[in-house]
């Protein structure tokens, strides 16, 4: 096998940092994570850090990207294969429950926006991918109802920032009460998609 590129060992590289960032902001908090701790915990120098990302900030972006991917792609996989609306409403449930308030995630988003809100350019960023999520969230909406065969009372982009905005408040509430019940997030679902009517 020959020799890998330069440009190929920079990527493993900065995916190291990012899995390595991900676990540490997950298990520690970004705030007390430093840039230090990441490069020595991934095996590098702090110079490999700042070559492949020029503050702690694009770090932390590097790593919700991924999060957030994870998510999405968890939840996808956890409604497909299902042929009924009841069949969907339930395994959205379980992952609901599996996923909404999980301790790491919610306080890393909470701490990051936090933490971030002064610093220019990242409200804008983080902005931007809260509308990726949001249409990655009304895309997965409008498969589901094409899978069924029906057509949307509403559009999906408006149902999917209802579901993103109850999410993260049951996530918060939940990060510190896991006994409070995603019900209100899966009957948000159920109306949503007993409003639809059959496609034509």
């Amino acid at each position: 096998m020959g020799r890998i590129t330069r440009k190929e060992s920079h990527a493993q590289t900065r995916e190291r940092l990012v899995a390595t960032a991900h676990r540490l902001f997950l298990s520690d908090g970004y705030n007390a994570t430093s840039l230090d701790k990441v490069a020595t915990t991934a095996g590098f120098s702090k110079g490999a850090v700042y070559s492949n990302f020029s503050t702690k900030h694009e770090l932390g972006l590097a790593v919700l990207d991924v999060i957030h991917r994870e998510r999405a792609e968890s939840l996808a996989v956890a409604v497909s294969g299902v042929d009924t609306v009841e069949g969907r409403i339930d395994a959205f449930a379980a992952w609901a429950e599996a996923n909404i308030g999980d301790v790491g995630w919610t306080a890393l988003e909470v701490e990051f926006a936090t933490s971030t809100r002064r610093v220019p350019g990242v409200s804008q960023q983080l902005a931007g991918r809260r509308r990726e999520l949001t249409a990655a969230i009304a895309g997965l909406i409008e498969q589901q109802a094409a899978d069924l065969g029906l057509s949307l009372a509403s559009p999906a982009e408006d149902a999917a920032v209802q579901l993103l905005s109850l999410g993260i408040g049951l996530g918060v509430q939940r990060a510190f009460d896991p006994d409070l019940s995603v019900t209100s997030l899966v009957d948000l679902l159920r109306s949503l998609l007993e409003s639809a009517t059959p496609a034509s």
